[in-house]
């Protein structure tokens, strides 16, 4: 009898982690909806693309022609409008597919300000950087080795510190997705330009205003990728902290407080003002003389108040619980 009974706890414990399994997996499964579709691979293909076209195309104006010996001067101009053109092109080209991020800062600021999805930027970001590796591979390969130099690794100047570095990429990141999210805002009817240019000229102002200083990643995926091929890592955490902070500080500040959504203003409205308002549930007081009132929906006990709350009822019949896991991936 022991046995039996050893025996029958065992396979309900194995059953009900199985179940805790099966649980676990569907959760996974549900957070992820959206993933295993072709248009959601399309568009990280497009992202891996873009940046790889990108990093090719923009580092190679940094590579310096005179070589070790006889190095030509830094042209400002030259790399300035390449990386903004470069860019500039990409969104065009990719913008209707993916969204034209190229750029693991701006999909962070995305995901602070629900553009997209969670799973959707862990996708992107992973693309984002295996792009900027192949195309540094690329420039690598085809570059001759006498003049490959730095391949437009980025580096803080020698005489700033790592912190000034880092708000220098904060500020210079900061102004370009504020110049994505305002060209970008569906909301505004006077945007008449060219937002692929508009976007490109704001990365060109950034390089003319930082080359100097840190050479004007705005970029995490950017600095990583020649990172990766010349194995230089000094001050690499500078361009990750530095224009993640200032994307999503520019996102925030441009999504929530200078030009909100009216839908949001209007649930958090609806969210603070039930939470300051009354009850508008009815209250119905129920005489103790009385053995029981009989109403058309429930028979009220005496000595009991009953709170029905009319609006809660219908909210909870209308929810679906599967549109509270994730947003639209």
């Amino acid at each position: 009898m022991r046995q039996r009974a050893e025996s029958g706890k065992k396979l309900q414990q194995e059953t009900i982690n199985q179940c805790g399994r099966l649980c676990k997996c569907e959760r996974i499964m549900v957070a992820f909806k959206g993933v295993w579709t072709q248009p959601f691979w399309k568009a990280v293909s497009a992202e891996f693309l873009a940046m790889l076209i990108f990093v090719l195309l923009s580092l190679g104006s940094t590579i310096n022609w005179g070589g070790a010996e006889k190095p030509l001067p830094v042209d400002m101009v030259l790399i300035s409008l390449c990386f903004g053109l470069s860019i500039a092109t990409m969104v065009q080209c990719f913008g209707h597919i993916s969204g034209g991020h190229i750029n693991p800062a701006v999909t962070v600021a995305m995901v602070c300000t629900r553009k997209i999805s969670l799973a959707k930027s862990v996708f992107y970001i992973l693309a984002q950087c295996l792009g900027a590796i192949v195309g540094a591979g690329i420039l690598y390969l085809v570059t001759p080795p006498s003049v490959v130099g730095g391949l437009g690794v980025t580096a803080v100047h020698r005489d700033l510190s790592a912190g000034h570095g880092l708000l220098v990429e904060l500020i210079i990141t900061f102004q370009l997705v504020f110049t994505i999210f305002a060209s970008c805002d569906s909301k505004r009817s006077d945007v008449t330009g060219s937002v692929a240019l508009a976007i490109g000229f704001s990365v060109a102002i950034g390089h003319l205003f930082a080359i100097n200083y840190t050479g004007a990643s705005m970029n995490p995926a950017r600095s990583f990728g020649p990172a990766v091929i010349m194995g230089r890592w000094e001050n690499q955490w500078v361009y990750w902290v530095g224009p993640i902070i200032g994307a999503v500080l520019a996102g925030a500040l441009y999504e929530y407080v200078y030009c909100p959504d009216v839908e949001l203003k209007r649930r958090f409205k609806d969210v603070f003002g039930k939470a300051t308002q009354p009850s508008k549930g009815k209250y119905i007081e129920v005489d103790d003389n009385r053995s029981h009132v009989e109403t058309d929906d429930l028979i009220l006990k005496p000595g009991i108040v009953h709170v029905i709350d009319i609006d809660r009822g219908e909210d909870k019949k209308g929810r679906d619980p599967s549109s509270e896991v994730l947003s639209s991936v």
